[in-house]
């Protein structure tokens, strides 16, 4: 049988299904050639199975498999999704299966009604109906010479309202000859104990064949289900990267997959699939223009991030005593938060990248430990701005030397001039060479920085590799209304490095132009360096 499974296998099959279930999250979206780079980018990394779409239900989707024969995909099975035949319809008769075929898609997913409410309430037809179309779909299907994987969906649901009927759609589908059961979590609403009783009852009955998961994460178990699935006998997992999906997401394959290979050791990926999974899992976030979760576990900048000084101290001496694993497995690196909260180990810790040879009880380290204390009681947060902080530490070892001057600047706000309604005029100076600048900006810090750019560029050209990709203001006393204090955190990026930089002021430009120009001073720094 094509679904047979091999029992004494370790190998966990990976069905990516980012591109369809997480394109239905709320601000996400897959441009055509998005989901064309993604596929080359994941078939290089060896994903087995990507969903690519519903052919015929967006002129996206259809386009995109239209185009997927050209791609050359060494790895990657491109996977169509649909669902079965309607209600008293042939099969040989249904569009959405002939759109499923005319994909050119060798493998093809179709998910079926399990649980009895649905086949009532939504298809409002009969228990005998349902089992009728899921047979005939997929028999149609493979008798087309495709693979069939069919989805069970909301089979935990049906399993706790109704098992029977449940196990008698995952039969059907078994004598119509699907090579892979795919038992859904589509509520996202089970108990990992119910995971593991569900699929421990069809393993039972058809352990020959490929039993799969797919779990949402409504009751935000969608990983632990996923791995207790796993423990009770499935396969195959299905997933998306940084739990995208519909309402609260799906199962994060960049926290399933480090858990499944690297604490329950099964075959997942090869070792340098994993040390990629970090930036992996920031590229998709990068690619849909979303916001990536810093706290994810695994590949989350904050996942290995160290604050309270007596973590700092401990895992600098063993990293095994406040981390779970070495995040260079997973391609993620440790870092030291530098705060009020801060012991001697974050600062020396940090002091060493400029001074390898300074001792952990140099009255320097004491310095900067007590300056950012101060700073932080006025406002300066430095775990969100390590420019700034990089900054601090170079004045302290007299190891910086401003590589310009900002002797003025005065910004001009005109409502009339439209879009671009600020002017900024500048004055700099650059050893021996005072330069004035004005430049136009939508609105004053916008124009602040680039009349900044424009001075300083003739000087140091690697600034036009610089960019600002983030500003930030938050207020810090709103009870004094406008003369509040303002903190100002600015975001600039090279193209492979991003490091934060800030200011604090009651006048919220001058905390912009603080934050900026600690941007520029870092980004000549460390441009300089690389030169």
């Amino acid at each position: 049988m094509a679904g047979q499974t091999d029992q004494n296998s370790n190998k966990i099959t990976v069905y990516d299904t980012t591109l369809r279930d997480g394109a239905q999250a709320e601000g996400v979206y897959f441009s055509l050639k998005d989901k064309i780079l993604y596929l080359n980018k994941l078939d290089a990394m060896g994903v087995p199975y990507i969903e690519g779409g519903w052919p015929g239900a967006n002129p996206r989707d259809a386009a995109l498999f239209n185009q997927v024969s050209q791609l050359r995909l060494t790895q990657t099975k491109v996977v169509a999704f649909g669902s079965t035949c309607k209600v008293g319809e042939k099969a040989e008769e249904s569009e959405i299966l002939r759109q499923l075929l005319s994909s050119g898609a060798q493998v093809i997913t179709i998910f079926g009604k399990a649980w009895d409410l649905h086949v009532a309430e939504v298809l409002k037809t009969t228990l005998k109906e349902n089992l009728r179309i899921i047979r005939d779909s997929i028999r149609f299907l493979t008798r087309q010479g495709r693979r069939v994987f069919f989805d069970a969906e909301h089979f935990f649901d049906a399993w706790k309202d109704h098992p029977g009927y449940a196990l008698s759609c995952v039969q059907t589908a078994v004598e119509a000859g699907a090579d892979a059961l795919v038992l859904c979590d589509t509520n996202g609403g089970a108990l990992p104990e119910e995971i593991k009783a569900g699929v421990a009852a069809v393993k039972a009955r058809w352990g020959d064949i490929e039993i799969g998961i797919h779990a949402h994460n409504d009751g935000g178990l969608a990983v632990a289900n996923t791995l207790a699935a796993v423990e009770a006998g499935a396969r195959q997992i299905q997933g998306t990267w940084n739990g995208f999906g519909e309402r609260c997401g799906n199962a994060n394959l960049s926290t399933i997959v480090p858990w499944l290979q690297l604490k329950m050791h099964w075959d997942v990926f090869p070792d340098p699939f994993l040390s990629q999974i970090t930036h992996l899992a920031r590229f998709v976030a990068e690619l849909v223009n979303t916001t990536f979760d810093d706290r994810q576990p695994y590949v989350g900048r904050s996942a290995f991030a160290h604050k309270a000084g007596m973590h700092v101290d401990a895992v600098i001496k063993n990293h095994r005593t406040f981390e779970h694993i070495d995040p260079a497995r997973v391609g993620n690196e440790r870092r030291l938060l530098i705060s009020d909260q801060s012991g001697k180990s974050n600062v020396w810790q940090r002091m060493q990248r400029f001074a390898p040879d300074i001792a952990k009880d140099d009255k320097r380290v004491k310095k900067v430990i007590a300056q950012i204390k101060e700073m932080e009681n006025r406002g300066f947060q430095f775990e969100i701005a390590e420019g700034s902080l990089d900054l601090l530490i170079l004045r302290s070892l007299a190891a910086f030397k401003e590589p310009f001057k900002l002797l003025d600047y005065h910004v001009l706000i005109d409502p009339i001039r439209g879009e671009a309604d600020s002017v900024a005029v500048v004055k700099i100076q650059v050893e021996e060479d005072v330069v004035h600048v004005a430049s136009n900006g939508i609105g004053p810090v916008n124009a602040l920085d680039m009349a900044l750019r424009q001075a300083l560029t003739p000087f140091f050209p690697q600034l036009e590799e610089c960019q600002l990709v983030d500003y930030k203001v938050r207020v810090l006393d709103g009870s004094s209304g406008t003369e509040a204090v303002v903190r100002v955190v600015v975001e600039t990026a090279l193209p492979n490095e991003t490091w934060g930089t800030i200011g604090v002021s009651a006048n919220i430009l001058k905390a912009s132009s603080q934050a900026l120009i600690d941007g520029l001073y870092t980004a000549i720094i460390k441009t300089q360096k690389s030169r």
